[in-house]
């Protein structure tokens, strides 16, 4: 995860801390319910969800973090934010209450996912790409197999000798 652009060694720390001592994270509003959202900060959660971090939850596509809630002037990522932040300190507060339900669990509305198309898969690789520095979940041209099946009959490796493809005709792909 420190290899993330924009994601610090602190944050990375954090995160393996609290899921080493208190298991797994369930899911995004678990991740932003446990961990201190002054360490683990907003830049680093847009890194992670363009690295796609969240990925393994499953039931959230990149593209819903950068959303705006429907009739509000917010990502979704920043209602988690907020969301996690009064948590956190709804949770404090009750523990430190004379009368507060200290073993009982805190209710609140968690944020709600704002139903929007996954990025297409250029966009996605590319925010990837920005914050990794590499392709990881996928390569551009995986949708161009086919193509380069049919019709490419040389690899640039084959560029070394020359002479070898002398008076041949040559097709070759690849990205610039």
């Amino acid at each position: 995860m420190a290899g993330i652009k924009g994601v610090g060694e602190g944050a990375v720390d954090v995160i393996i801390s609290e899921r080493t001592t208190n298991g797994p994270f369930t899911d995004i509003f678990d991740f932003v319910e446990r961990l201190p959202l002054n360490t683990v900060n907003k830049k680093n959660l847009e890194s992670l969800a363009s690295a796609g971090a969240f990925d393994g939850f499953g039931t959230y596509n990149r593209a819903q973090f950068f959303a705006k809630l429907p009739n509000e002037d917010v990502t979704f990522l920043e209602s988690l934010i907020r969301y996690g932040n009064k948590f956190q300190a709804d949770k404090n507060s009750t523990q430190r209450s004379l009368f507060g339900d200290i073993e009982g669990g805190i209710e609140m509305k968690k944020p709600d996912i704002p139903f929007v198309e996954e990025f297409s898969n250029i966009v996605k690789l590319n925010r990837e790409k920005e914050v990794i520095g590499i392709f990881l979940s996928a390569h551009p041209l995986d949708d161009y197999k086919l193509e380069f099946r049919s019709f490419i009959n040389t690899e640039l490796s084959k560029l070394d000798d020359l002479t070898l493809l002398k008076g041949r005709d040559v097709s070759m792909g690849g990205m610039v």
